[in-house]
């Protein structure tokens, strides 16, 4: 069916004014007059009343406006979804990497607890009960053979300590193979010699007097005594291993203070894998026999081992003591059931 819509005025025009103090029956009148035709999304529906205040204020009657649905359609859907569709792209935009992403936690300065590792460093080696004392412990390659010959390592140091001087170099077996042998084994043979805590304490003089340490090498005056790392082979031809004690040790003979390159690799299970202080020890428990000091026992339970203690092997009296029965060590140790703590020092506290 055709609908045709009547002309409307002009709504600015002069004869469109209404005069002052009109009734409002004759407002009434008016709602019937001229009123475009418009399509309704339910063409049954009663028109909406008019609110009293709403006519008296306005100069055109109010018509009903269409509903939202019926203006918009399907769009009043796409506006959201477009809105959040932006969000979730600018939030991806500028979201950091997974490397260093933010928490909400964290923004808010709360930090989160870190996760326990998977694996931590064990404070020391345990070893078994079947594994005695003396027994060198299971760990990394050793250098087994040598050459027989030795290179001095480069390096010197200042006079340390007062009185009688003693000069010394730091060698290395040729055919012993050390990452980095002035680092590993050089720095630290003069580190822990001049350490207050060693034979350079005052406390420490002998029937002669205090004595004093320096470190030469190969250009410098010629060593009282020598310090060298060697194979296990060559040091257990040196220290009377096949006539003596079998167990891989260090030793000193004369001018030569061998250290087995066996033991510095791998310790002493009395030392539970602390390779550092077992290092110092041998270093200044071999250098201590340079300066007449002989093998002791433990003298307190649970002391701190003296460094002239046999700690290569023990920390206990009584296995020193069965040790004893097999290759005499020079001084007898009695089998009083003291152990003692692994000491590196000759004189702990300076």
């Amino acid at each position: 069916m055709c609908v045709t819509r009547p002309p409307q005025r002009p709504r600015n025009s002069a004869n469109d004014r209404r005069p002052a103090g009109r009734t409002k029956a004759r407002v009434g009148a008016e709602e019937h007059r001229g009123e475009p035709l418009a399509a309704s999304w339910n063409p049954t529906a009663e028109p909406e009343d008019v609110d009293e205040a709403d006519d008296l204020e306005d100069d055109e009657p109010r018509r009903k406006r269409p509903g939202v649905m019926s203006r918009y359609g399907w769009r009043i859907y796409a506006v959201p979804l477009l809105v959040v569709i932006s969000a979730l792209a600018v939030f991806q935009t500028v979201r950091p990497t997974d490397g260093g992403a933010i928490t909400e936690q964290q923004a808010a300065g709360e930090s989160e607890a870190p996760e326990e590792p998977v694996v931590t460093e064990a404070p020391g080696q345990q070893f078994g009960p079947e594994l005695f004392s003396a027994d060198l412990p299971p760990g990394g390659e050793i250098p087994e053979t040598g050459a027989r010959t030795f290179r001095v390592l480069p390096g010197t140091s200042e006079v340390i300590g007062t009185g009688r001087l003693y000069r010394y170099t730091v060698e290395i077996e040729v055919g012993v193979e050390i990452a980095d042998p002035n680092a590993e084994f050089g720095n630290l043979v003069q580190s822990t010699l001049s350490d207050p805590r060693s034979w350079t304490n005052p406390q420490g003089a002998t029937s002669t007097g205090p004595i004093s340490l320096q470190r030469v090498d190969a250009g410098g005056e010629s060593p009282d005594f020598r310090v060298i790392l060697v194979s296990q082979q060559t040091a257990r031809e040196a220290c009377d291993y096949s006539n003596g004690v079998p167990y891989d040790s260090s030793c000193r003979k004369g001018e030569m203070v061998y250290l087995n390159a066996a033991r510095w690799v791998r310790g002493a299970v009395s030392f539970e894998g602390d390779m550092g202080s077992y290092r110092r020890y041998a270093i200044n428990h071999e250098v201590g026999h340079v300066f007449g000091n002989k093998h002791v026992g433990c003298p307190t339970q649970g002391g701190l081992a003296p460094v002239m203690m046999q700690q290569t092997f023990s920390v206990s009296n009584n296995e020193l003591h069965e040790l004893n029965k097999i290759a005499d060590q020079g001084t007898q140790i009695p089998s009083d059931g003291f152990v003692c703590k692994p000491n590196a020092w000759p004189f702990p506290i300076p």
